[in-house]
């Protein structure tokens, strides 16, 4: 793979930080964890994917599985609607969906 979970993140971050703004202080915490859930399903699904493991169908539904999770704990934030936290989750996966697309050998993100 020619990333790493902490290059993920990072971009991830970023992005999902832009997005929402002055909501971002509140939600940082939670957004950091469920993120950092994420990079390591992508890192992994890179990784298993390349070794053969597991194919496209069943990345994109692991990789579905922490989205939903990740939209589960960013609503449990009081104030925060389900469009900004759908807006974050696809910003911050578009952010890295160049890099992690490439990496991977198909259309993931």
């Amino acid at each position: 793979m020619s990333f790493d979970v902490s290059t993920v993140l990072t971009t991830m971050l970023k992005a999902a930080e832009g997005e929402l703004g002055k909501s971002w202080k509140t939600v940082q915490p939670f957004a950091k964890i469920q993120f950092q859930n994420i990079a390591q399903t992508i890192v992994s699904i890179g990784e298993e994917v390349a070794a053969g493991t597991i194919n496209k169908k069943q990345a994109k539904y692991l990789l579905s599985i922490q989205e939903h999770a990740t939209k589960s704990a960013m609503l449990a934030v009081e104030g925060l609607g389900v469009v900004a936290v759908e807006n974050a989750i696809n910003s911050a996966l578009g952010a890295v969906a160049g890099m992690v697309n490439t990496a991977i050998g198909f259309t993931l993100l």
